[in-house]
Parts: structure tokens; sequence; C-alpha cells
């Protein structure tokens, strides 16, 4: 792929948060993008949720789709990805993205919770890449990345379901890597860790101030922190990176 080339690109979970600010970060680098609507995150009207972005954004030459689908089921992933392919000519880059938290200790824990957790962030990651790599084998070029997080590496108390999730994806990762780097598609991830989004703003200030203790640099992240190293994966500065993990977690994680 040639530098001055569009890249085309699809992000699950893509209408707020870190899933926005990626889809911005990737239009903003002259990336034509298909933005994946998730029921679970997606506005109600998935149409108008794209051209709303889109107009915020204000990126010339740059078009931001929509298409309302379920991640957790592999016919509805299928059915995004064509329609990816059908509106873009192709797809170069799938960002997954899409997740939920159901936090509870263990002993308080509802099995549809767990089991919740464990679909839409983990077996959504399965659809959506089963669905996508046989378009990037065949043209012998992807980039996947996965959104994976902290505590899938080091674990938290009241997240097993969450972190064993994000566990997961990590696994997923590492070993889709190592079944697709034949054909020019690296497969990698970043972990984020204290992101400044929905779900830490329930967070009170002593709950943001006791974890902010273990963070080197004294402040939580941004999206757009993560957004940036999510471009730098898909871009041609990351070709010999695959089955990495990247830790974006102001030095929470130190391995």
């Amino acid at each position: 792929m040639q530098s001055s080339d569009k890249r085309r690109a699809l992000v699950t979970g893509g209408s707020r948060g870190i899933g926005k600010a990626i889809v911005k970060e990737l239009a903003s680098r002259s990336c034509n993008q298909i933005l994946f609507s998730d029921v679970m995150f997606a506005a109600n009207n998935a149409e108008e949720a794209a051209a709303e972005m889109e107009k915020e954004f204000n990126i010339p030459g740059v078009k931001i789709y929509a298409f309302k689908a379920d991640a957790t089921s592999f016919n509805e992933a299928q059915a995004t990805i064509d329609y990816a392919v059908e509106k873009m000519g192709g797809l170069d880059i799938l960002v997954n993205n899409a997740g939920i938290t159901r936090d509870n200790l263990l002993l308080r824990m509802g099995e549809d919770d767990f089991d919740k957790v464990i679909t839409v962030n983990l077996k959504s990651v399965f659809n959506y890449s089963k669905a996508a790599i046989k378009h990037m084998v065949a043209q012998r070029y992807g980039r996947i990345v996965n959104i994976a997080s902290v505590v899938g590496v080091i674990g938290n108390a009241g997240q097993t379901n969450y972190s064993s999730s994000k566990a997961g994806v990590i696994g997923f990762t590492k070993s889709l890597a190592r079944e697709l780097g034949s054909r020019n598609v690296t497969v990698n991830a970043v972990a984020p860790g204290f992101i400044q989004t929905d779900m830490t703003h329930k967070l009170n200030d002593a709950q943001k101030e006791a974890l902010l203790r273990n963070v080197p640099l004294g402040r939580m992240g941004t999206a757009e922190d993560v957004a940036r190293v999510v471009n730098f994966l898909c871009s041609q500065d990351a070709d010999y990176l695959t089955g990495q993990v990247i830790n974006i977690d102001g030095g929470m994680v130190m391995q």
C-alpha cells in the first residue's frame, strides 16, 4: 500500500468515548471511515449520528458511514463488514473497540453480568475479526487493533468479568497475529489504563485520587491519547509490529 493511498477503516463502538476519538484521529489522517454504531452505544439513529460526527469533525474529503448492528451477533458483524466493503471498495483497518462493564465483587456478581461482558467484549472481537480477515488475506494487507485494558494484564477487584474478557482479547490478539503474519496482516492491541470516559466519570473524587496514586504521570489519560497510539499501529510506521500489547496508562503497569 502506498503512503498516498487512503486507508479504509471500520471502528466498532465508534459513536462515543474512545471509539469516537479513534474515528476522528483516523479520519484526520486522510483515512476513509466507516463508523460501526453498536446498538449498545450508538445513537438511536446510526445514520444521524454519523452525519453529526462528519459535521463536527469537518474533515474535507472524508466520508463517515454508519451501520447499526449488534456486535455480539456474527451474522450482523458479517453484514457490517459487507456494507463497509461495498461502500468503501474494501477494508484495510479494523479496530475492535466495542465493550461494556458490569462491575461487582464475584460474590455478588450475577451469571448474566459475567456472560454479557464476555460476549460483548470478547466474542465481538471474534465476530468482526473473522468476518474481516478474508478480505485482508485476499489483498495481502490488513491492520487489526484490539482495545484491551490494563486490568486484562494485572486484574482488578470487582472486575473479574471485565478483566477476563480483556485478558481474552490479549490472548486472541497474539494468536491471530501468528496466524496472519505471513499474509502481511498485523494484529496488535492497546491496553488503556484510567481514561477520562463515561465509565470513569462515575467515580467520585476520592476514588479518582486513590487510583491516581498508582499512576506515575499523576493524571488520567484522554481518549485522544489512546486514539493516537491506535493510529500509529495502523500506519506504515508500525509495519514491523504484530502480536504486541501497548499499555497506555501513564506508567501504571511496567513490565
